[in-house]
Formats: C-alpha cells, structure tokens, sequence
C-alpha cells in the first residue's frame, strides 16, 4: 500500500510539473497588419507570451476595413478552441455575436485599442483615445494661437477608437477655442492614398487653410504625402496621431508639427498580460486605459522617446 502512495505521489509531481510546462494558446487578432503600429503591437503580445507561458497565434485582416474578414477569424480560432483571446474590433458591432459564443463557451476575451458594443469581454485594454483627441486639439490650437481654420482627415466610420479620438478633438476645440473654425471632414478609410487624395481635395477647396488634423497612421501619413506634394512644409501646421518610421522622419521634417503617439507594444503586452491574469483565476479591471503623448521635434532625442517610438520589433518579431 505504501508503494502504491509512492508511485502515486510521483505521478502527480510529474503531472504537475507537465502542466506548468504547458503553453496556453493566445489568439491574438489585430484590426489588420499592414501597419507598423500592428506590428509593434505583435511585439509586445509576444513578449508577454514569453513571460507568462503563452503561444501567441497572431491573424488579422490585411486591411482594417475588412469587417467580415475578421470576423471569419474571430470564429475561426474559436472552433480552434484556444484558451484566451485578444481582439481590436475594427467595428463595434460585428463581433458581438462571436464574443458571446466565447462567453458561452468559457474562452476569456479581452477587448484591445477600439472598443465594441457588446458587455461580453474580460477586459478592454486602450489608449484613452477621447482624451488622446483633446491632446491633440489643444496643440494644434496652440500651434495656431488659437485662431484659424483647420480640417480633419478621419479613419473609417465605425471604429470606435478613431471615433473616440475625432469626438474629442471637436469637442475640445468647439468648447476652448471659439477662434478656430474646422471647415472640413474626410474620411481615409484607413487607406494612406484615400487619405492623400482627401487631403489634396480639402487643400484644393480651402487653399488657405491654416491646420490639418489626422486621427490615424493611414490618414497621417496620407496628409503628409499630400502637404508635401504642394510644398506647404512649415507653411500649414499639421498635428498627425500615430507614428511609423515615416511620420517622425516627417516630424524631424517639419511636415508634421507634432505626433499624439499611443504605445502599441504596452498595448499588446497589457492585453495578453490581462487575459492570463484571468486565466489564472484572477479579475482583471473591466478597464485599463493607456495614455497618449504628444511628441515634437525637439523630444526626438530623449531616451523614453526613442524606446516608444522605435520599439524593438526584430527581438521578437525576427525582423
């Protein structure tokens, strides 16, 4: 009998010790994956993989727009029957349905970077995007002391993030700076030759316009392209949101006056982190919000700066 509790007992060390061997499967899925800053999101959703023991299976949508795409991957890794997943809706409503499923079927999801409409989520990991907005509101007035007439390149109607960010920036400059009046709207469709060709058609129809504001790394570096078609560097004062290899080349340029830069690989991390937490048996915070910063030319040396805005994505991407 004593053998038997012996072997017994040495099973369960060894059983044990398996299952903290054992990778959980992640899915994380992004609203696509063509730009850098879904990239450095990648990154950081791996480095918490790596830390807290968890195979990252990464898949998105090429293209932010494509709702019913992702939605096919959503499902798709549901019938995979991953432990967790980590999703960027890019609408607020296609997925509800599919987070519900996982709700049914005991599959934790934490919501990343833009919001949905359904209550069915762990967790929802972003950026403060109302107040990212306003950040950049402010600056721009600032840029223009205060007066003026600007215009707006927006994303994709939809997205609750950019829309959070677009909200913001109106309602900060309606209620602080009665001086400057926005003239104009456009939607990118989170496309970088919509968002040019937006730009060039808001510049055509108001050539003195005297600030440009763009809500995401498509519609910024669009409007970039397009301010410096027409040589209109440090002639129009322009606030971009996001960063890429490209806008703080732009920045240091003087195309772009300031960047309102999100961190995306916190992001990433912050979101894998929080959906292992309640793996684990924990109760994440319904929501963490990560703050946006505002980013000139003359910030471009400082240490923290750099490590925000050049992440090192080869470390974990292979790249």
């Amino acid at each position: 009998m004593q053998c038997k509790w012996v072997v017994l007992f040495a099973a369960s060390l060894l059983a044990s010790s398996c299952n903290r061997n054992v990778q959980r499967r992640i899915a994380v899925i992004p609203k696509g994956t063509a730009h850098v800053f879904w990239q450095s999101v990648h990154a950081g959703a791996v480095a918490a993989g790596r830390e807290f023991h968890a195979e990252i299976v990464w898949d998105g949508p090429p293209n932010e727009t494509d709702y019913s795409r992702q939605l096919e991957i959503v499902d798709s890794m549901l019938n995979r029957h991953v432990e967790g997943m980590v999703v960027a809706a890019a609408d607020r409503t296609t997925l509800n349905a599919s987070l519900d499923r996982a709700a049914r079927e005991k599959i934790p999801v934490v919501v990343f970077d833009s919001g949905v409409d359904s209550t069915n989520y762990v967790s929802f990991v972003a950026t403060d995007n109302f107040a990212a907005g306003k950040l950049g509101a402010r600056k721009l007035a600032a840029l223009l002391n205060g007066k003026g007439t600007i215009a707006m390149i927006q994303n994709a109607p939809g997205s609750a993030s950019t829309m959070d960010r677009e909200r913001g920036f109106k309602e900060a400059m309606a209620q602080e700076f009665s001086g400057i009046e926005i003239v104009a709207e456009q939607y990118s469709m989170s496309n970088r030759a919509k968002a040019m060709s937006a730009a060039e058609n808001i510049l055509t129809a108001h050539p003195q316009l005297d600030g440009l504001f763009a809500s995401s790394e498509p519609s910024s570096v669009g409007a970039a392209q397009a301010i410096k078609s027409r040589n209109l560097t440090g002639k129009l004062k322009f606030v971009a949101f996001d960063s890429s290899e490209g806008l703080v080349e732009d920045l240091n340029a003087g195309v772009i006056d300031a960047l309102v830069a999100q961190d995306p690989f916190r992001m990433g991390y912050e979101a894998v982190r929080t959906v292992t937490e309640k793996l684990n048996g924990k109760t994440p915070d319904k929501k963490i919000d990560l703050s946006a910063a505002v980013i000139t030319k003359a910030d471009l040396d400082k240490a923290e700066v750099k490590l925000l805005l050049h992440p090192d994505l080869e470390k974990y991407l292979g790249k």
